[in-house]
């Protein structure tokens, strides 16, 4: 076998475009299908390695203990796995740090040491609370030192009381903002009392749930305030990744699968276009499998520096993203696992081969005597049928004898189209993930939904005076305001709104509630779900925040501010991205914050309006508004895009190059007849056309077949990167592709195969007539 090496290697170098196109599409699948099972394998691999590593809570409970006692708590805790607390738990105001909404807070807790069987925590920097007036804060220990952070051995006042910051931990289960000795609490008017949980069987929300049940049975009734799953925490960390899989699976597959077609495509056609030099071989000593091994290394040796290229790079990329999604988990620096690498490594190469080892096996067959007697041009009689059906039409010659080449070779045709089909495919999806995407965005940022917003500075928790960033100070009272807008002609609806940051009972998350009054079914949210607010204590969330806390329509939650409580009922799911931001209305902000005024005016104008003398007009009274920026799509989807648009752009190109590869065998191939043609007078133009329409009819047909399995695809990734991404888009969202669309995919399929077919026919056109005599 010591003969295969340099035949091979000599075969690499005078095949050069066939080579550098194996390699560019093996490259380009290697990359995606590297970056998509790296994503899919390591998603949610450092999230589980810390929450065990750290035993963290499957189940954060906080209870009123004004309802039920630490010795309850401790009886019904049996039935867990294992439990740590109870501990008191207070929430302490720190008031605004003088920049507009940007108020602080912290749930605090009295614990005594931080380890223990259920949520140890990490003291990556200081020390641990030992005496009263000490207090460690929760924080991550790859979060950097920003302007005006805390600093280790520094005070701040919470309470009314002086503490100083002794350390700082990190608690994967998020249990708390801050610890501090059990002693400290009596101060701080603890208004409930925390247990941490860990079942045996967690895996799932009923499963969760089922747990809660057990250690709950018992109790009296309206004893649990809130609870936080870990569940919720971990669809919070692999969000982003998981958005990521499915399109990248999608186009990873359609890559290596037109890698396949293309590899076939060119190794069928080398057998061809070497028939002699498979016979000279023979004729020389090289045994049946030798010439198979010859084909077999031509090809694996530019598919095995594609596939090591496309692994280096799937790494780099698919690193860049999980360290992004889990750097809020101490995961700094997360790789893809050595064994996606392994199977990528062994298996594309391998892929590869196989699609070889079919023709190769025909190199394999032919003795010395046919492969030397058998021309490179197609046998007499094959697509003749065609070719004089088509010369019968009135068609332009050039255009139906390009019309009558693919029939030449059926086979070679058969998997050019394929690629084709591939192609389109991906186009078809990308177009289709686009048009979903931006619609759903749109939808759910509200844009364009409102005509002009207006800001108002609140009274109560507004920044401070100073402050560049904020708002003119009000002159008139929130009541004048919405009546001197509603005034202003033009107006058609307003809607008020203040937001007040609260704490969900029972977790340390933060969360942004919106008030309205007014006309708030006009501000574009649309209901999926339930129904708008119509009284106290309700609220509508998004499909997010309920994924993430483990809740659905139907039922209670508890917000607290600044002291004070009120349980709400989530009524309604609408459209927008947040899962930190809920919504509820002004009956429910009375219960909490009564003196608190609107912060934003919403308004819809007559069509005609001019909204920069609308705005003026308000503007001339006492009102003190300023105009606020509109909605926009952000930033998200606009990376999402710009990766659907990379993968397609890569994909067409993949497609283009085997059009290119085809038109390259068959011009070879044909260089006698292209000679005969050219000296009965055909033109270079001609020529061009009849080679580029012989592919552009490919494209036709790879369009018709390959919209419908783009459309499919798209049926199945949309819904799969939503649920990645915890949103619920409508299924009238997924009917993408009016007839004018279809129309411009058919065109798409007609441009790759163009595209690919253009330069090589160009080539073929002008070669002169004496060349191709003297190649015969």
């Amino acid at each position: 076998m010591s003969a295969v090496w340099p035949v091979s290697r000599a075969a690499v170098r005078r095949r050069r475009v066939q080579t550098v196109v194996i390699g560019v599409v093996v490259l380009l699948s290697t990359t995606m299908i590297v970056v998509a099972l790296g994503l899919l394998a390591a998603s949610s691999g450092p999230f589980d390695q810390a929450y065990a590593r750290q035993s963290g809570a499957h189940l954060v409970a906080s209870y009123d203990p004004s309802k039920v006692s630490d010795s309850q708590l401790t009886t019904s805790a049996s039935a867990a796995k294992a439990y740590a607390g109870p501990f008191a738990m207070a929430t302490l105001d720190l008031g605004s740090n003088g920049k507009f909404g940007e108020p602080q807070s912290l749930v605090t807790v009295g614990r005594a040491d931080p380890g223990g069987p259920v949520d140890r925590l990490n003291v990556w920097k200081g020390r641990w609370a030992a005496k009263t007036g000490e207090i460690v804060l929760n924080r991550n220990p790859t979060a950097s030192d920003g302007f005006g952070a805390p600093t280790l051995g520094s005070t701040m006042n919470a309470a009314g009381q002086t503490l100083t910051i002794v350390g700082f931990a990190y608690s994967v289960s998020q249990s708390a903002d801050a610890w501090v000795v059990p002693a400290q609490m009596t101060s701080f008017k603890p208004t409930a009392t925390q247990m941490l949980y860990r079942f045996a069987q967690a895996a799932t929300n009923e499963q969760v749930s089922a747990g809660q049940a057990a250690v709950t049975s018992g109790l009296p009734s309206g004893a649990l305030v809130g609870t936080q799953s870990y569940l919720g925490l971990r669809a919070l960390a692999t969000g982003e990744p998981n958005t990521f899989v499915p399109f990248l699976m999608v186009f990873g597959w359609l890559g290596l699968a037109v890698a396949v077609l293309i590899v076939a495509n060119v190794v069928s056609g080398a057998v061809v276009s070497g028939f002699k030099h498979i016979g000279v071989l023979k004729s020389l000593g090289f045994t049946p499998t030798q010439v198979m091994a010859v084909y077999l290394t031509m090809i694996s040796i530019p598919a095995i520096i594609g596939c090591a290229g496309g692994t280096v790079l799937g790494n780099v990329l698919a690193e860049s993203l999980l360290t992004r999604a889990f750097e809020n988990y101490g995961a700094d620096g997360v790789t893809v696992p050595i064994w996606v690498d392994v199977a990528v490594v062994l298996g594309v190469p391998v892929l590869v081969a196989l699609s070889a080892l079919l023709p190769s096996l025909r190199a394999r067959s032919l003795s010395a005597a046919e492969a030397i007697s058998a021309g490179s041009a197609p046998r007499a009689g094959r697509g003749l049928r065609v070719q004089r059906w088509l010369s019968g039409t009135r068609l332009p010659r050039s255009v139906s004898l390009g019309l009558g080449l693919p029939f030449a070779r059926p086979a070679r045709t058969a998997l050019t189209l394929a690629a084709v089909v591939l192609g389109v495919t991906s186009v078809t999806l990308a177009v289709g993930l686009g048009k979903s995407l931006m619609t759903y965005q749109t939808a759910a940022s509200r844009v364009d939904a409102v005509d002009v917003s207006l800001f108002a500075r609140p009274t109560d928790g507004g920044p401070a005076p100073n402050d560049p960033q904020a708002p003119p100070a009000p002159k008139l009272s929130d009541a004048a305001d919405e009546a001197l807008i509603r005034s202003t002609p033009g107006a058609v609806s307003v809607t008020a709104s203040a937001n007040l940051p609260m704490r969900l009972a029972g977790t340390s998350t933060d969360l942004q509630v919106s008030f309205y009054r007014g006309d708030f079914e006009q501000l574009g949210y649309r209901i999926l779900h339930g129904r708008w607010f119509d009284g106290p204590g309700q609220v509508v969330v998004s499909e997010r925040f309920l994924r993430q806390r483990g809740l659905a329509v139907g039922d209670t939650i508890t917000l607290q501010s600044e002291g004070k409580s009120v349980r709400a009922q989530i009524v309604g799911k609408a459209m927008y991205n947040s899962g930190d931001e809920v919504l509820s209305n002004w009956q429910t902000l009375a219960l909490v914050a009564p003196s608190l005024r609107a912060s934003l005016y919403e308004i819809n104008v007559k069509p005609g309006t001019n909204l920069d003398a609308f705005v003026a007009a308000v503007q001339t009274g006492d009102s003190g508004l300023m105009r606020a920026d509109g909605q926009d799509a952000g930033t998200f989807v606009a990376i999402v895009l710009a990766t659907v648009v990379l993968l397609t752009l890569m994909l067409g190109t993949v497609a283009a190059l085997g059009v290119f590869n085809t038109v390259i065998l068959n011009t070879r191939e044909r260089r006698r007849d292209l000679g005969m043609l050219k000296s009965i007078g055909m033109t270079p133009s001609q020529v061009t056309i009849m080679v580029v329409t012989s592919m552009a009819a490919l494209g036709a047909v790879g369009g018709v077949l390959g919209i419908p399995l783009g459309i499919v695809a798209h049926r199945l990734v949309v819904p799969a990167m939503a649920n990645g991404a915890q949103v619920e888009i409508p299924a009238f969202m997924l009917h993408v592709y009016p007839w004018s669309l279809l129309a411009l995919l058919i065109l798409a399929g007609i441009l790759i195969a163009a595209a690919g077919a253009y330069f090589p026919a160009r080539s073929a056109a002008h070669t002169t007539i004496a060349k191709v005599l003297h190649n015969e």
